[in-house]
């Protein structure tokens, strides 16, 4: 979007400045000047602007991802085969969400295998979407800027959403949350709400936060 909207204002300066050299008399003069000058400086703010988010992310802030976790409304009603698929596409999507950070350069993705036993340990008695801040101790076990908790909600077949939190492992504060609706429980919708959120992300510069 950035880069279609200084084509167009390229274009426009362009058309400003030939406006200028074929008008004559002070009046029309002083009209192109102010325009070139105005066109010119909104130009290259938009393209500073992309320049500064890339530079920022050149030094991506270290985050430990978490699985996703489901929480299930249907879990009574859920049959073998649907729960193993469910099973699946958690670790599918957790798997996806740190492909996406690390190869579009938003976050490096650290291993969670030297928390790995801290991890066990806590989900015997809780969620990690609702331990109310161990994640803090596991962002700091992994030496991460951030950690990401995840959980998907079931509803029902049609009704799902996926969630994820960051924290500031220094401060214990929330950095920012995202949701992500889905209607169907395929790994095609799993699949597509996790790129969803993830453009969601990059586009809001989420991620420099």
């Amino acid at each position: 979007m950035l880069t279609t909207f200084r084509l167009v204002t390229g274009l426009v300066v362009c058309r400003a400045i030939v406006f200028c050299i074929f008008r004559k008399g002070n009046e029309y003069m002083m009209r192109c000047n102010f325009f070139k000058t105005f066109l010119v400086s909104v130009s290259l703010a938009a393209t500073l602007s992309p320049m500064y988010a890339v530079a920022q992310a050149t030094n991506p802030k270290f985050a430990a991802v978490m699985d996703f976790e489901l929480v299930n409304e249907m879990k009574d009603y859920d049959s073998a085969e649907v729960a193993a698929a469910q099973e699946s596409r958690l670790k599918m999507i957790s798997d996806e969400l740190r492909r996406e950070f690390t190869e579009r350069n938003l976050y490096r993705v650290v291993d969670n295998v030297q928390a790995s036993d801290l991890i066990a340990k806590i989900k015997v008695t809780y969620n990690l979407h609702e331990c109310h801040g161990c994640e803090i101790e596991i962002g700091k076990a992994l030496a991460a800027d951030r950690i990401v908790i995840a959980w998907v909600q079931k509803v029902s077949n049609l009704i799902l959403n996926l969630n994820i939190e960051v924290t500031d492992v220094a401060t214990g504060q929330m950095v920012y949350n995202k949701s992500v609706d889905l209607r169907g429980n395929t790994d095609v919708t799993w699949m597509r709400g996790i790129r969803y959120m993830v453009n969601s992300i990059v586009e809001k510069n989420q991620y420099l936060k």
